[in-house]
């Protein structure tokens, strides 16, 4: 990291501390050159990126000083009903996906990441090398679990980012969704009984209907993730034969589970021998110095299946993902076999060939801060235009935040009229199997924050008051 950001950084987590508070003073120029050894250059890069994330702000003559706070509260714990349910989702999600897919409308309800904050030139070039130079071999030999030197290179990350997994344990598939639905398929049979999150991303639900599952939602605070409690009661009460989680910036929440409640979480599952499946996709969008912990870096047993992908974080489009499937990997791979045969074989080439010259990080550092940047000035455009009861979640990583509007407010009607005037929204009834959350909704921070944008915020908050 530049000199600035690791300063920036410092000054950040002094403000979320508490050490530094609303309406107080940071070092001045020369105080800060003079502390760090730095020069005023990097000083005064650093306090423009924290202005720029709408942590401080520039006083004319007087220096910068932090910001108030937002007052918008954060939701608080989900409760669900306690029963198991069978999914039936798709239909209802379907007319809201397709509803939004415009490229005219603000994309506020979108679950994708803007196209223009990946490097599509530098990965053309890669994707063009490969194809050019592919050993007519690999056409076997990249069959699942899939290509070498890829496995090689998401294995080297899990082991930089402290999670020890041995490539064959990784499988290489097209996105993440199909590593879901293969772990699905690998652990259960129609009728068994799945455990997730409530709210819950709707397209784990759309697998779970489909493979004619069952399912419990666990309470899941907006902030701290999945309840222990309450999915130890689960597994007390209900078969339960897997879990879906997220612990790293749940979609649609943006929660994420404390370091010090993981080692609890996986020790509840290993007692009950329920098997966890691990959506990581959002993990390396982490905002600040630390990347999150996986749960797969405290499984001694193998019982979690760690799933993530590139969609999120580098290339979308060339959809590919992995599992590191612990002790199901044999069937995993077996399955993806029997059901897509393999993930094309020039882009895990590509891909491999990306990661391995080292561009990777400096792109995620970049992604990193525009998305902290975007989700500041979203939480700033609620604050202004949205009901003063609402609630709003903070995620430090990951591209969505989470509102709880007043009780009376109606997110399916809300979004059949934002639509009307060029603006999607993801409602909350989307995330839950009986539809619940109406008084809810998702917001996208991951496209470069414009006018229209803050039009858009403004005019929903508008909305809602002839609502009320």
């Amino acid at each position: 990291m530049h000199l600035y950001e690791h300063l920036a950084l410092d000054i950040e987590q002094h403000i979320r501390d508490g050490v530094l508070r609303p309406g107080e003073r940071l070092p001045s120029i020369r105080q800060a050159c003079r502390a760090r050894q730095l020069s005023p250059a990097t000083v005064l890069e650093a306090y423009h990126r924290l202005e720029s994330r709408g942590l401080v702000e520039a006083r004319p003559k007087s220096g910068y000083f932090v910001r108030p706070h937002h007052t918008l509260a954060a939701p608080g714990l989900t409760r669900p009903a306690g029963r198991s349910t069978v999914p039936k989702v798709s239909d209802f999600i379907f007319e809201i996906l397709e509803s939004a897919r415009d490229p005219a409308v603000v994309p506020l309800g979108s679950s994708f990441l803007s196209p223009f904050l990946f490097p599509f030139e530098r990965l053309g070039r890669c994707l063009a090398a490969a194809a050019r130079g592919m050993d007519p071999r690999a056409t076997v030999t990249d069959l699942p679990p899939g290509n070498d030197e890829l496995r090689r290179q998401i294995a080297l990350r899990y082991l930089h980012g402290g999670t020890a997994v041995a490539g064959d344990e990784i499988v290489i598939t097209s996105g993440a969704m199909e590593a879901l639905n293969l772990c699905l398929q690998a652990l259960t049979r129609p009728g068994d009984l799945v455990a997730v999150e409530s709210p819950a991303f709707y397209a784990v639900l759309q697998a779970i209907e489909r493979l004619h599952l069952r399912v419990v939602e666990i309470p899941t605070h907006p902030r701290d993730g999945v309840s222990l409690p309450a999915l130890e009661q689960a597994l007390r009460v209900h078969p339960v034969k897997a879990c879906v989680l997220m612990p790293n910036f749940q979609n649609p929440l943006g929660a994420l589970v404390p370091d010090d409640q993981r080692p609890a979480l996986l020790a509840l599952l290993q007692r009950h021998d329920v098997p966890l499946i691990e959506d990581d996709t959002y993990a390396e969008l982490y905002f600040g110095r630390r990347a999150p912990l996986a749960m797969k870096a405290l499984d001694r047993s193998g019982l979690v299946l760690h799933v993530s992908s590139f969609s999120k974080c580098l290339a979308p489009g060339y959809r590919v993902g992995w599992v590191a499937a612990g002790r199901f990997a044999q069937k995993v791979q077996r399955l993806k076999i029997a059901t897509s045969l393999a993930t094309t074989v020039p882009v895990q080439i590509a891909l491999a060939d990306f990661l391995r010259s080292g561009a990777f990080d400096p792109h995620l550092r970049r992604l990193r801060a525009t998305l902290e940047r975007q989700e500041a000035l979203l939480a700033a455009a609620l604050e202004r235009h949205f009901p003063a009861a609402s609630r709003i979640t903070r995620p430090r990583g990951g591209y969505f935040t989470w509102v709880q509007l007043p009780p009376w407010a109606d997110t399916l009607a809300l979004h059949r009229r934002a639509l009307d005037e060029g603006i999607s929204l993801a409602p909350g009834p989307m995330f839950s199997p009986r539809r619940a959350y109406r008084d809810c909704l998702r917001l996208n921070f991951g496209h470069p924050w414009s006018a229209a944008h803050e039009q858009a915020i403004e005019r929903l908050g508008q909305m809602l008051a002839e609502q009320r």
